[in-house]
């Protein structure tokens, strides 16, 4: 079983950069990825980064050439770097590790506000 804790979220203006940790304990030799969702009030959650066991990456379009994914295996920690922010980057930010179906865990979010 894998359990996650999002940190690094917080107020920042636009233009501004954040980096968000996600910190896991269990054994993650099992997960086939580690994904980074977000979900801004009155949408739904959607993907913003993903990186796989390999090490492949994949982002969403909307952040592309912004944000970037990363893993730590010493330290079972997952990092979404956000540069440029925009306001349409606000949102809550949840850290999930994938297995399949019926292994798939999340972090209980952390908030990420971007305004002037």
């Amino acid at each position: 079983q894998v359990q996650l804790v999002e940190s690094g979220g917080g107020l920042v203006q636009p233009g501004g950069s954040l980096r968000l940790s996600c910190a896991a304990s269990g054994s993650i030799f099992s997960i086939n990825a580690m994904v980074w969702y977000r979900q801004a009030p009155g949408k739904q959650r959607e993907l913003v980064a993903a990186i796989t066991s390999g090490g492949s990456t994949n982002y969403a379009d909307s952040v592309k050439g912004r944000f970037t994914i990363s893993r730590d295996n010493a330290k079972n920690t997952m990092y979404l770097q956000m540069n440029s922010l925009k306001p349409e980057d606000t949102a809550v930010y949840y850290c999930n590790a994938y297995r399949d179906h019926t292994h798939n865990y999340w972090g209980q979010g952390t908030q990420v506000t971007v305004s002037s």
